[in-house]
């Protein structure tokens, strides 16, 4: 098989980084962890445990676009995570439109029954393993 087999998916934030993990066999993906981040810094500690214990062929990073497609400065500062994670990590380091993934997992928080109480039980990993899932939807297994 050709192209990365498990992923690792960050929905960056300047306050939390969801992450995810994905497997390209059957194209789905599940949450991990809500990492901190202080002014869009992660614990590298933290992100270097999980690379580790995952090894992942290839990390996959939200991209948060503007609704009509431009590049905001949030996604500017997400490519500035993505490159820094390649940097170093060494591993294939792709972005992923995420426009509306937030929004999506409250909705399947509410479905649950979950009214309120991000802060204790907070959408950033559902957010990235959505985007995880598009994204590998995007390139079928193979």
């Amino acid at each position: 098989m050709s192209g990365p087999r498990l992923l690792l998916g960050f929905d960056y934030g300047t306050r939390q980084i969801g992450v995810a993990v994905g497997q390209a066999i059957t194209g789905q993906a599940r949450e991990l962890c809500v990492l901190k981040a202080q002014n869009g810094v992660p614990d590298w500690n933290q992100i270097e445990k999980l690379i580790r214990e995952w090894q992942p062929d290839a990390i996959i990073v939200g991209l948060p676009l503007n609704m009509d497609g431009t590049p905001s400065e949030m996604s500017a500062r997400a490519e500035r995570f993505a490159r820094r994670l390649h940097g170093r990590f060494d591993l294939p380091v792709h972005t992923h439109d995420e426009r509306l993934t937030t929004f999506e997992a409250k909705g399947h928080r509410l479905a649950q029954g979950q009214r309120d109480g991000y802060r204790q039980r907070p959408v950033d990993a559902l957010a990235a393993a959505l985007l995880l899932e598009g994204w590998l939807a995007e390139r079928p297994a193979g």
